[in-house]
Formats: structure tokens, sequence, C-alpha cells
């Protein structure tokens, strides 16, 4: 996949309308994850079905968006990210106008499908797109875009669909998305430049993603309605088989393979803990808002909207925190590098004034261009080309003899780790929930947790792409989601199990487990990238997750 801006490697400056059209489809992405859900009676009874087939309306999305991440970024590395973009928002958009149209459930559930499809497409890009626009300096500002707002899009989505409903009807749940949608089509169409046609998927890819896509979809649908009855979860043992048959074949491999080589693994496992906890502690408050505390709907959506407000505030200080340069640090070039330097930062003789009757020579050791008369004292030339710095990226430049400046390279490591701690006091200040408490006791810790969130969502993104092999950034970018994704379908299916006998307490105490998990996981620096056979590394290669 190439990269629609400057990048790492391209001199020139940020390119960030590229930047908003992620953060508008990661908003509208996320929303229709959650929107529809508060219109589920409403489409049933307006299509005269059950309340289970009305259920696919949501599954039917959710489902293939976290199934196809994976095929999608193996087959988004290799075709151009202009079309890919296109293609993927418009049928994003068509697919929800067909939605809003369905006359019957069927209709209404391969449009949802077919929705879903796009989105996945929309989910790798977003986060590719971010980072190829902008200098590494700038990295952390440009990923806290769409981590920012696809968090607050799913959070906002049943409060806008609440009003719609309310309103307009549930067809509006679904044309809601249509000006976004319009929007960030023209900003990519002006925005990012031609790189290549749509790239057909060969035998192999296909046969690898029905492959992933259906042990995945399997193990979504076995951990969403784990609720309904105790056979569900046994089939999440189906989707062992064909998860394993792709891992071992060669369509998993090279997934493997990169995670392994860029030491990611770890980061990626931090992203699962935190998705998990964020989305067993949003269940389960939301439920003991409304059961335990007899709070109105209005105040329970109220207050749960403490959760994004901290997020919007903290998510752009997050990503500029992540940006800065490192202090008291010298970029330190390998010893051939340094040599090489040295060579080139010898003065360059200007040829001296001659008489006209004597000849130059040329002087032994000064180059082919350099004259002097014979013991003259060559004399260093007035300009000296500029050399970039070594380990500065290519955008660093100094005089030869000059120290060199820390380059503005992000170090997000710390700026994550603190996000994710402060996500973790959060979560465990819930855990002594109680009936007694108002919405405010419980809106300023979930606040402190949206402030949490804020802070590690783009300088995490940041740490794992930007350590990732330049051509394999869609299938890392991928990984993350699905992690992400898992950890959104994990976390209120582990908080029914554990409060199932022990109430809010227990599934909160899950909630800020894995929160503190990811404390240490984004702490402790993997080992150093090694190189991955046939790809090419980031020539300003960011903190080591």
């Amino acid at each position: 996949m190439t990269h629609p801006g400057p990048g790492p490697d391209r001199p020139g400056g940020d390119r960030w309308l590229p930047v908003a059209v992620a953060g508008l489809l990661s908003f509208v992405a996320m929303l229709d994850m959650n929107i529809v859900n508060v219109a589920l009676a409403d489409i049933a009874d307006g299509l005269h079905v059950s309340a289970a087939t009305a259920q696919w309306a949501v599954l039917g999305y959710q489902l293939p968006v976290v199934a196809l991440l994976l095929p999608a970024g193996r087959w988004l590395d290799g075709t151009g990210t202009r079309a890919a973009v296109l293609a993927a928002t418009a049928g994003f958009g068509l697919s929800s106008a067909l939605a809003a149209a369905a006359p019957w459930a069927p209709w209404l559930i391969a449009a949802r499908l077919a929705q879903g499809a796009c989105g996945a497409v929309l989910f790798v890009l977003m986060p590719v797109l971010a980072l190829g626009s902008v200098r590494p300096g700038m990295r952390g500002r440009a990923m806290s875009v769409p981590a920012t707002l696809g968090p607050l899009g799913a959070v906002t989505g049943p409060a806008v669909g609440g009003l719609l409903l309310d309103h307009l009807g549930w067809r509006a749940v679904f044309l809601v998305k249509l000006p976004v949608c319009a929007l960030a089509l023209a900003l990519a169409w002006r925005a990012l430049p031609r790189d290549g046609g749509l790239r057909p998927p060969d035998r192999r890819s296909v046969a690898d993603a029905l492959l992933v896509a259906s042990g995945v979809a399997v193990l979504l649908l076995a951990l969403t309605l784990a609720a309904d009855g105790p056979a569900w979860p046994l089939l999440a043992v189906a989707a062992l088989p064909p998860l394993w048959w792709w891992l071992r074949g060669p369509g998993g491999r090279p997934v493997t393979g990169v995670l392994s080589a860029a030491g990611l693994l770890r980061a990626h496992a931090a992203v699962l803990a935190l998705a998990a906890g964020f989305a067993a502690m949003h269940y389960v408050v939301a439920l003991h808002l409304q059961r335990d505390a007899d709070v109105s709907a209005t105040t329970t959506g109220l207050t749960l909207l403490a959760f994004p407000l901290g997020m919007a505030v903290a998510g752009p200080l997050g990503g500029r925190l992540a940006d800065l340069p490192r202090s008291g640090r010298r970029p330190r070039a390998s010893a051939p590098a340094r040599l090489a330097g040295l060579l080139r930062s010898r003065p360059r003789p200007r040829g001296p004034r001659t008489h006209a009757s004597v000849r130059p020579r040329p002087m032994a050791g000064a180059g082919a261009e350099g004259l002097a008369r014979s013991g003259s004292r060559p004399r260093a030339h007035a300009s000296v080309r500029p050399r970039p710095v070594a380990g500065a990226g290519a955008e660093g430049l100094a005089r030869p003899g000059s120290r060199p400046r820390a380059h503005a390279s992000v170090r997000p490591r710390p700026v994550a780790v603190t996000g994710a701690a402060v996500t973790a006091v959060g979560l465990v200040l819930l855990v002594p929930l109680d009936p007694g408490w108002s919405p405010a006791d419980v809106a300023w810790r979930l606040a402190l947790a949206g402030v949490g969130m804020g802070l590690n969502g783009g300088p995490a993104q940041a740490l794992v792409l930007g350590a990732a092999p330049a051509d394999r950034a869609a299938t890392v970018g991928a990984t993350v989601q699905l992690a992400r994704g898992l950890g959104f379908t994990l976390g209120p299916a582990l908080a029914t199990a554990a409060g199932a006998g022990a109430g809010a307490t227990a599934g909160l105490v899950l909630a800020a487990t894995a929160a503190c998990l990811a404390v240490p996981l984004l702490a402790l620096p993997g080992r150093r990238p090694s190189a991955v056979p046939g790809t090419s590394t980031d020539a300003a290669p960011a903190a080591r997750p």
C-alpha cells in the first residue's frame, strides 16, 4: 500500500486532509457499531419479524467488520490507497441507504453484511491513512484523530440513535451516516493522490479470507450470544480448527511473522486488554444505573457521556505529548555512518587565485575539484552542503561538525503507558459501585477513565504502526483493529459471566484488572524489531513497542 502524503521518507508539508478523512470514517464506522441497538424493537415491528431476527441487523454488521479485518489488511498491502478509500466509503454509504430502504428482513441483513465488509476495509485504512500523511514527528497528533473520534462514535451511537428513533423512525438510523460519507468522499477525492487502482484478490487470498473469516465470525458469534444460554460458549471451540489451519498456512504465516519480527505481540495484548476493560465497564455501569440505581434512560445516557467527553479533551493532548522531542538524548549513529560523516565533513578547498604564468596543479588528497599553488594552505569552501543528521530521519539536516539535534521523533510509549494507568485508576475507583452513588459520583470516575483512554489511543497506535515495516502497515493496522474488536466483544461477555452470581462488582473488578494488565504490557519494551524477509522498514522508526 502506498502512503498518501509526505510520509517518513518524503520531504514536504504534512497533509491533514487525509487525517480528517480518517477521523470522519473512524467516527461513522464506530457509530454504526451501536447506533442500531436502540432501534431493534422498532425494526422488528416495522418488518414484522421476531426480536431474534431483528438482532441480525446488528450482528450482520459487527461480524464481517471484525472477521474480514485480517484478509482486508493483507489485500490492502498490495493495492492503491485512494481507490480503496473511495470504493469502501462509497460502498459503505450505498449499503446504508439500501438498509434504510429495506422492505423485508433478508434485504436488511444482506445490506448490513455488505456494509460490514466495507467497514472492515475502512477500519484497516484509518490508521494507515493517518500514519502516511504526516512526518514521523507528527504521528502522535495524527493518530490521535481517528483513535479519539472512533470511540466517541461508539459511545455516542445509542444517544444519537435514540433521538432519531423518537423523531424520525428507525430508517433514519441508517440514513444519518450518508452526509458523513459524502463529506469523506469529497475530501478523499480532493486530498488523496492517484496511486494505482484496485487489485482483485487471487484464489489463495480468497481461500485464506474464507478460512480466517469463518473462524473469527464463529468466535464472535459465540461470545456475543453467550448470555443467551450456556451452549453458545461451546460454539467457540468450533472456531479453533479453521483459525489454526489458517495460522499454519501461507495466509497466516506472514501475519504472525511480521508481528513477532517487529516485537508487536505485547502491544497488541495491551490494546485487547484495554478494549475489554472499557467495554466491560460500559456494559456493567449502564445496567447498574438503570436496574439497581433506578435512574432514567436520559440520565443514564448523560452520565455515560462523561467518558467520551474525557476522551475528547485528552485525545489531542495525548497526541501532542507523544510528538514532543526526546530531551537530553543525542541520536547516535552507527560506526560506518559516523566515519562517512567525518569524511564528508573534511573542508573542501576553494580554488585559489593563481598567477597567469603559473599553472595550478591538483592538491594531493583534496579531490579532483580542489586546486592550489605549491605550498599554499587550503581554505575551507565558503558553502558546505548540509548532510542529514544520523538518526534524524529524512527531514533533519545539519552542517558538518555541528551537534546533531534530537529529531522530533515521537516518544509515544510514556504517554501510552500514562494513559493506560489513568484508565486503570478510573476503573479501580468504580469497583465499589454502590446504588447510593449519585450520577455525578459515577460521572467523574468515568471522566477520569475517559481521560486515560484519550491519552492512550493515539500514542498506542503510533507506537505499534510506527514500528511496523512500511510495506506491511495495512496488515499491522488490521491486527490492531482485530485486537480492539475482540476486546470490545470479549469484555461484555466476560462481565456477564462474572456478574451472574456476584453482581456488578465482579464485572467491574474484571474491567479494572484488564486495564491494570495493559500497563506493564505497554511499559516493558519488547525486543528490537528485526528485519522481516521481503519487507522494508520505516526510515524513521518509532519507539519499540
